[in-house]
């Protein structure tokens, strides 16, 4: 696509799938969330390689192309924090900018906490950094919410079974792109929330489907399901939750995450800087969970300013 090279390298006995495009001196990482894979990313890569800088998207091991643990079912954050200090050991990069997105950014605040010295600055879409014990937001809600339900083992390999791997990628595409958080009723299954003729978001196109149709199809959710979902009570074992370097945390308004309890005032009330302290934060009126594939204009433009802005400490 456009120039975005693609090959795999083997660290930690695994063969970890990346795709890149630039040769610039400073580098920008992008790590995706679920249920996307380094394609998610297009937009922003041609960007910042345009601007003068390095891309690298990788496929978190079991998503996309990249193989999975030996046993799926213990993967962990730790792993996937593991995955990218070896990789960047690996290309021979000291210090990189982290772009992430959904269950992406836990990972990339959890490795901005842990190797802080590998940082040069963090952008993070759709959730904001979570301190310990800040927010309960699973608690509060019914026991309907798509994450209780797809923590729960087997419930959402039979509800996405019942389905083709691309309808199901359709169906929560869908169900994210929306302004309410997915809860089912009693009766229903998440996928159950989707109408077999409901539309796709304008912004994507059966084409971007069927790329990550194609690509679920050779990694399947077993990962998936273990992270994030059923590993979000993982311990960080961080002695300081302060996070050091610069940031910025771009959310669509419309952002259905925006509506889990306490987000929103974690946000708006100036107590996410006591955790991080450069903190710069965007709101885009119109966006939606996905502002990286949504506006990619919007969100180019706010990354490329802060990557500009920090870039010096490179």
């Amino acid at each position: 696509m456009d120039g975005i090279q693609e090959r795999f390298l083997e660290v930690r006995g695994l063969k970890l799938h990346i795709a890149e495009i630039g040769t610039g001196s400073t580098v920008v990482v992008f790590l995706h969330g679920f249920p996307e894979i380094w394609y998610t990313w297009r937009h922003q890569m041609l960007a910042v390689a345009n601007a003068g800088y390095r891309a690298i998207a990788p496929d978190f091991r079991g998503y996309g192309l990249s193989d999975h643990s030996p046993d799926p079912k213990t993967t962990s954050y730790a792993d996937l924090d593991a995955d990218l200090l070896a990789i960047l050991d690996h290309l021979q990069i000291s210090k990189v900018f982290l772009v992430a997105k959904d269950f992406g950014a836990m990972s990339a605040y959890r490795f901005a906490l842990l190797h802080p010295d590998r940082m040069l600055g963090i952008v993070t879409m759709g959730i904001p950094y979570l301190p310990p014990g800040a927010i309960n937001a699973f608690a509060q809600l019914p026991e309907g919410f798509y994450i209780s339900r797809w923590r729960e083992p087997g419930r959402a390999e039979a509800d996405f079974g019942r389905l083709d791997v691309k309808t199901v990628v359709k169906n929560i595409y869908i169900l994210f792109s929306k302004s309410e958080i997915p809860i089912a009723q009693e009766n229903q299954e998440i996928m159950d929330l989707v109408e077999p003729s409901a539309p796709l978001p304008p912004w994507f196109t059966e084409e971007d489907l069927a790329v990550y149709g194609a690509l679920y199809e050779k990694s399947g959710f077993e990962t998936a399901l273990q992270v994030p979902y059923r590993s979000l009570e993982e311990e960080l074992n961080v002695t300081d939750p302060i996070v050091k370097v610069p940031a910025l945390l771009i959310m669509g308004k419309k952002d259905y995450v925006f509506k889990f309890p306490g987000i929103q005032e974690l946000i708006e009330s100036g107590k996410l800087k006591e955790f991080v302290p450069d903190l710069e934060i965007i709101i885009l009126p119109e966006g939606t969970h996905f502002v990286q594939e949504q506006l990619p204009d919007q969100v180019n433009k706010q990354v490329l300013a802060f990557l500009s802005n920090h870039a010096k400490n490179a």
